[in-house]
């Protein structure tokens, strides 16, 4: 069954990403384009765009809600075609992507996670999505394609116990037992205190008759 997060996390790597750079590429931006129409113009313009954006993944959100998956599509590709680097775009494919989970339509999540792992932004949503991606994959049969999924990525800090995890579940689907206990024992060495699901973890390397390491941190 594929894994899915709390929409929470999302929303804290939006506000950390912009936190961390967002005056700077605000400012970087208006030098390049200060000479066309200036400070205040392009204040207005970044506004007005960050707004209609927010309003979209709103309406998008709130049919989703009431189950409306059709519709919030429709607010998804408004979006996608008009603000397709903005952090609401991406947060507003892994949403539907869940609710075509949560809905019994993974198939249709695919393409959704895709597009995040090629557009993700801030990239740490392209991480997201590419973990969601390989575990989506992996449910529909395709281990081989899940993996690739997982080796193709160009950074997964902090995100490496997960993936571990998921690399595992892949390799044990695969008969390669040996390559999956060790994956599963490099993600319980690297779970943090309250995060992710070490009881599984152990119960996972139990049932190999493995040995069960403590966690780096000690938990």
């Amino acid at each position: 069954m594929v894994e899915i997060y709390d929409a929470h996390e999302q929303g804290e790597i939006v506000k950390k990403w912009l936190s961390e750079n967002g005056s700077a590429i605000v400012m970087g931006l208006v030098i390049a384009f200060g000479g066309l129409f200036g400070f205040k113009q392009w204040q207005n313009w970044q506004d007005n765009s960050r707004q209609r954006a927010s309003s979209e993944y709103a309406v998008l959100d709130q049919l989703l809600t009431q189950g409306q998956l059709d519709g919030a599509m429709s607010n998804f590709q408004n979006l996608r075609e008009d603000y397709p680097d903005s952090p609401y775009t991406s947060m507003a494919a892994l949403k539907m992507a869940r609710a075509r989970i949560e809905s019994s339509q993974p198939d249709l999540a695919i393409g959704l996670y895709e597009f995040v792992v090629e557009n993700g932004y801030p990239r740490a949503m392209a991480v997201v999505a590419r973990e969601r991606l390989a575990r989506v994959l992996l449910d529909q049969g395709q281990p081989e394609q899940a993996l690739q999924t997982l080796q193709t990525a160009d950074s997964i800090t902090g995100f490496e116990a997960r993936y571990a995890e998921v690399r595992g579940d892949i390799l044990f689907a695969m008969g390669r037992g040996d390559e999956a206990v060790a994956a599963w024992q490099e993600a319980l060495a690297l779970l943090e205190a309250g995060v992710g699901d070490r009881a599984a973890l152990e119960m996972k390397l139990q049932a190999m008759g493995a040995d069960v390491p403590a966690a780096a941190n000690g938990s």
